[in-house]
């Protein structure tokens, strides 16, 4: 039997403009962070290579988003990642991290370009310390889609990151991403980890930012 309500057109009315309020756990996401001691093993043609990284995220609230009767509040974030030896981007990703407090639904779409895309799920409470949202290869739901040359040499299978909200105001992630290489018999366990700090404050959404202009604007007459 479906969870989802008959009516499906009909969009919720008492939406909260200010997203910042309204992210449940991922509250605690919004702003600029910056690490650099991340660790990744990724898989190599002699061996697993381990490399350490400099890493900075931001997460930046979106407008309140409706599928009808469903409401989500999130933020839109970029990672960019650099090595202490090369200048190149090590990584690059963009994406949203979505919470639906009707029924603690977490979500991260995910998107880097090297052709892969991703939509991966969880359930937290609000107050939350921790967050685990998961993705497999083949599922139409919360799934991960790939090109041709990467489902041939870097086949994904499984996708899970695991983020922890530290007592001192960091927070900690480990990605692991399971993965089938070419040519070699058993899966290849690929994981990053890392723990970054607050170099920015969150910007209001853009809603929130009209409403409290106007609101400025009204003081002033």
């Amino acid at each position: 039997m479906t969870p989802f309500p008959a009516d499906v057109f009909t969009e919720p009315t008492d939406v909260d403009p200010d997203t910042l309020a309204n992210l449940g756990p991922l509250r605690r996401l919004a702003g600029g962070w910056e690490a650099r001691k991340g660790v990744d093993l990724n898989p190599k043609a002699d061996g697993p290579e381990r490399r350490e990284f400099i890493e900075r995220i931001d997460f930046q609230p979106i407008d309140p988003q409706a599928n009808g009767p469903q409401l989500f509040y999130g933020l839109r974030y970029h990672i960019h990642i650099t090595t202490v030896e090369e200048d190149i981007t090590f990584h690059d990703q963009v994406g949203y991290w979505l919470w639906e407090p009707a029924t603690g639904l977490v979500m991260q779409t995910l998107a880097i370009p090297r052709g892969q895309v991703a939509l991966a799920a969880g359930h937290a409470t609000a107050d939350a310390d921790t967050i685990t949202v998961d993705a497999e290869r083949g599922q139409t739901e919360y799934g991960i889609c790939s090109t041709a040359f990467l489902e041939y040499a870097f086949r994904t299978d499984h996708y899970r990151i695991t983020i922890t909200f530290n007592a001192d105001g960091s927070w900690s992630y480990v990605t692991d991403t399971t993965l089938a290489v070419h040519g070699q018999d058993k899966p290849f366990a690929h994981r990053d980890q890392n723990t970054l700090v607050r170099v920015s404050d969150p910007v209001p959404n853009p809603w929130a930012q009209i409403i409290a202009a106007r609101e400025g604007q009204g003081a002033k007459a």
